[in-house]
């Protein structure tokens, strides 16, 4: 019977479904393959690949015992240099000294996010190591980047708020505010080109832009660079991570950038229930074979099940789940992949006034070519119910309103994506694909937000 077992997890490894958080299938893939209901093609990704706290393989360490092999998201990664209150220098001496701290960390993504591990992006320039995320974590939180030092990073991208902001546009110094909602700071690591309009080609390039820009923390980046490089126990730390390079702008940008790819999302209520669905297949005794034969497929099931169990999905999220991955609903589409998003730009007909006039061109500011005229970038639907308000003008307050903008296919207008088509849903298939995004909600990490150099 167990052959059985091995027989099927070969079938779902080679026939998976695109709709499969385990694949990151093409824009064509989504638009032309035949949508057959998620619950008649399970997910194999969950069953097929290691999980988070499920892995028993042997991890390596560095010689002081702290390990190089870490999944994102350990609270390790982001708990602060050990201590209380202000960072002393001592303190900071002593952290630098341990040469684990240095060491290159190989990361891997947790349960859901994984199956996106070949989309990692920007470790090859900016390799990831305990220092380096600290130092970012630092920056992150201090206000002293900004001109008059009332203004961080976690200002308009605050773990309070799922790392976004509940305002309307981000709010900088002097109370000044942008046109935009402020985007979210998870799962970078995931994406190349950051903002709304993608403007800036690296996370790196995304760290720094604020810090010049006037209504966010007006500050100039000579400025910003003199300030770090003021305090001591700043600069001990970039002269040991960074080498002879010491304080610029482009090594603030890579700090910060470092810590930003260390903030993932937890495994999510979608991720326990997808990864637990090749498993309903089997009777108890074929799971019993499982559980004697293979215990690395044990593990998987025990994890799935076990987190299943701690964060439930609730009957109306598991119609939403394959109502989302459905051609009736159109949402896969654009939202695909391990984070839910295909990181390209649409006009989703957001921001057009009765005239038809688009208040923000988007996308077209950075290539000037005429389809990307009002184009913003799609969003996660990862922990999105954490982050209203919503689209790039934040013009939507809750999911509901977001789900009745597609139903009713945008605001008409030249520029108009032809993705976006008026849908028929009942109100039962809009309050579902709420439901199913809230299932969608991971933890996110623990950070220490003060312990900060004086």
């Amino acid at each position: 019977m167990y052959a059985r077992f091995n027989l099927f997890a070969l079938i779902l490894a080679v026939n998976l479904p695109f709709v499969s958080v385990g694949c990151s299938p093409s824009m064509e893939s989504v638009e032309t393959a035949d949508a057959a209901p998620p619950a008649e093609q399970p997910s194999a990704d969950a069953a097929s690949e290691a999980t988070d706290t499920a892995d028993t393989e042997e991890v390596a360490s560095s010689d002081s015992g702290k390990p190089t092999e870490v999944t994102l998201g350990d609270p390790s990664l982001t708990a602060g240099i050990p201590g209380e209150g202000s960072l002393s220098n001592a303190e900071i001496k002593k952290w630098l000294a341990d040469e684990s701290n240095h060491q290159v960390l190989d990361v891997t993504l947790p349960l859901g996010l994984s199956a996106g591990a070949s989309e990692i992006k920007g470790l090859e320039g900016n390799p990831l190591t305990r220092a380096k995320i600290e130092l970012g974590r630092q920056l992150y939180f201090d206000t002293r980047l900004s001109a008059d030092a009332t203004v961080s990073c976690a200002s308009c991208h605050s773990p309070d708020h799922g790392y976004a902001a509940d305002t309307q546009f981000g709010v900088g110094v002097r109370g000044q505010t942008g046109g935009r909602n402020s985007p979210v700071a998870y799962n970078r690591i995931l994406s190349d080109k950051q903002f709304w309009d993608g403007r800036a080609e690296s996370l790196e390039d995304q760290a720094v832009g604020p810090i010049a820009n006037p209504i966010e923390m007006s500050n100039t980046h000579e400025t910003c660079v003199a300030t770090v490089n003021s305090v001591e126990g700043y600069r001990l730390q970039f002269d040991k991570v960074f080498s002879d390079e010491g304080v610029t702008i482009e090594n603030i940008g890579k700090a910060i950038a470092s810590f930003e790819r260390a903030i993932v999302t937890a495994p999510s209520a979608f991720d326990y229930h997808d990864a637990l669905r090749p498993f309903l297949q089997f009777d108890e005794e074929t799971l019993q074979e499982i559980k004697e034969e293979d215990p690395a497929a044990w593990a998987r099931y025990e994890t799935a099940r076990g987190g299943l169990e701690k964060r439930p999905m609730s009957e109306s999220a598991q119609r939403g789940r394959d109502l989302f991955f459905a051609d009736k609903s159109q949402c896969a589409t654009c939202h695909v992949g391990a984070n839910l998003t295909d990181e390209k730009y649409h006009n989703i007909g957001v921001g057009v006034d009765e005239n038809g006039k688009i208040a923000d061109v988007g996308r077209f500011e950075v290539t000037k070519d005429e389809k990307d005229m009002g184009a913003f970038k799609t969003p996660t639907i990862r922990n999105v119910a954490q982050t209203p308000p919503y689209m790039h003008d934040g013009g939507m307050k809750t999911l509901a309103e977001v789900v009745e903008h597609y139903v009713q296919g945008g605001t008409p207008h030249p520029h108009l994506s032809d993705k976006i088509k008026k849908l028929e849903l009942s109100e039962q298939d809009k309050q579902d694909l709420v439901a199913f995004m809230e299932a969608c909600t991971g933890e996110l990490p623990s950070v220490e937000r003060g312990r900060l150099p004086q």
